[in-house]
């Protein structure tokens, strides 16, 4: 079955070998095991389901999202002498009866539907008609409340174990944290799945954190040094987009705007614009990029905070897909997270905390003194044992100490509290604090009580925050934001690993803004600077 995978993969795709893990995903989907997968951006999900769709006998169906992309992908499978088509709610009904015509003759290998369509009424009746290999869930994590994209009609997709009970399911996404892959799992009803994860690491990306301060002057001054080379500038509102990609026009740029409140029509022309390279530079909402296949987008830079950190990997995902190297800013002011916390207010209570919650995150990784690499990489629940010397921390550092013994303490405390507590009352009970929560839960028995007294408590929450960041510790979302041991809570607390730590610049919190200006304005100048010069 393996030499016919890669006879497949060289005939349709034309690859000579298969990238890390998708061999694997690819042998359990033969073996008619479900599985999911976690793949960074560019990583190659699609190949995963693609390849043992045309291996094996029937059709796989493909459940997207995306409806406005589903065209491009058969139409490039089509290209490369797939029998591929797609239904959704852009075709008219003769349109779509035309195609599941040839389903039921079997001239479909892949279909792409979107879930509105799978879930429609008379829909699963004509599926049992047909000879099933595989369904394919992209964008798997839409199904998760605790995702990033929740998107209710996802959650039905659990009736297809019900339906088709021996029709292996594989579910497919770039980012997905801990607790999201566990209910992707859950949601689906999949049967002891087979969980690929690849590294989440994207090295040949640079990470820089910016102060927010005269942020369209900033990327003028960048674009003047890269005038060949294409990115995308995401902002938070579609009036932002417009007004950003009218001031890049006026200093001599073509650039264009993308948003969901424009026209089909008008968005498919930016797209392939951009796609052809008669367009370099995107001004965009979140709308644009998935499902684009561009591999030469050099810089991507995020003119607000994005909302989370799963948004914010896939997003800078989509730069240096060759392999070369690209470049990721990320402009960072208090005043876009309160924007963000006053949308999220909006929100019912359960997504509303979660949303804050993740937020929160966000705004650590932008505040961060410590390698940004290895903090998007602990998020997803991945070491990376050295700082990674290609963001502007690492090209800046500051000066650390051996928090080891600090760590142990907060690490005992947690495991003695059960792994139950939040933040503040780790820190009381840290602190050796005697009001009455403390007191009344017996918090005050356990051997750690007090171990941390030395500290105070704005110390305390910023070394427990690094700690979250670097994987000693994590925060479970759904257990009302307890601290529990993260992937390397074990090594360090039984196992002597070291554990580095920065001492906060100020014992009194400053603004996020103000913080972030302070300790690194005149750096990030200089760098705007090395970077206008290297272009």
């Amino acid at each position: 079955m393996v030499s016919t995978s890669q006879q497949i993969l060289k005939q349709y795709f034309g690859y000579d070998r298969f990238r890390p893990l998708q061999e694997a995903v690819i042998g359990a989907v033969l073996a008619k095991r479900d599985a999911v997968v976690l793949m960074p951006t560019g990583g190659g999900k699609s190949v995963c389901y693609q390849v043992p769709a045309l291996v094996m006998e029937g059709m796989c169906v493909v459940v997207s999202p995306l409806i406005a992309l589903m065209k491009d992908q058969v139409e490039a499978l089509r290209v490369n002498g797939v029998e591929a088509s797609f239904l959704n709610s852009s075709q008219n009904s003769s349109q779509q009866r035309a195609i599941e015509e040839k389903c039921r003759r079997g001239q479909v290998k892949l279909l792409y539907i979107s879930p509105e369509k799978l879930l429609s009424e008379g829909f699963f009746p004509f599926l049992h008609g047909l000879r099933l290999n595989l369904f394919a869930i992209d964008e798997a994590h839409c199904i998760s409340a605790w995702g990033h994209d929740f998107r209710p009609e996802y959650t039905q997709l659990k009736t297809l174990k019900t339906h088709f009970s021996d029709v292996p399911v594989i579910a497919l996404t770039a980012t997905a944290d801990k607790l999201t892959r566990r209910d992707i799992v859950a949601q689906l009803h999949l049967r002891e799945p087979e969980v690929f994860v690849s590294s989440f690491d994207r090295a040949n990306l640079s990470l820089t954190v910016l102060p927010g301060n005269e942020r369209a002057g900033q990327i003028i001054r960048f674009l003047r040094g890269s005038a060949d080379a294409a990115g995308i500038i995401y902002c938070l509102s579609r009036k932002g987009t417009e007004t950003l990609a009218e001031r890049l026009r006026k200093e001599g740029f073509v650039a264009m705007c993308y948003h969901a409140g424009m026209g089909a029509e008008e968005r498919s022309q930016v797209q392939e614009a951009f796609l052809r390279d008669d367009i370099r530079i995107i001004c965009a909402t979140v709308a644009f990029g998935m499902g684009i296949d561009k591999s030469n987008i050099r810089w991507v830079i995020h003119y607000n905070l994005p909302k989370n950190i799963e948004g914010y990997y896939q997003e800078i995902g989509r730069a240096g897909r060759d392999g070369l190297k690209a470049e990721t800013f990320l402009f960072y002011t208090l005043a876009d997270v309160l924007k963000w916390r006053d949308m999220m207010d909006q929100e019912n209570s359960e997504r509303k905390d979660l949303q804050l919650a993740k937020l929160e995150r966000m705004q650590q990784y932008a505040e961060a003194n410590t390698c940004r690499r290895r903090i998007l990489l602990s998020y997803f629940s991945e070491d990376l044992p050295r700082d990674c010397g290609n963001c502007d921390v690492c090209r800046n550092p500051r000066v650390a100490f051996d928090g080891t013994v600090l760590a142990q303490k907060a690490l005992s405390a947690v495991v003695r509290l059960g792994e139950g507590v939040p933040l503040n009352v780790l820190i009381d009970v840290l602190r050796g604090s005697r009001n009455q929560f403390i007191l009344n839960h017996g918090y005050d028995k356990i051997k750690t009580y007090g171990a941390g007294s030395d500290l105070r408590t704005e110390e305390w929450r910023e070394y427990l925050t690094q700690l979250v960041n670097v994987g000693v510790l994590e925060v479970a979302y759904d257990q009302h934001h307890a601290l529990k041991k993260g992937i390397l809570g074990d090594e360090v607390l039984f196992r002597q690993r070291k554990v580095m730590l920065v001492k906060p610049e100020n014992t009194v919190k400053m603004k996020p803004a103000e913080k972030v200006k302070t300790a690194r304005e005149d750096v990030y100048d200089e760098l705007f600077e090395r970077l206008k010069q290297r272009r």
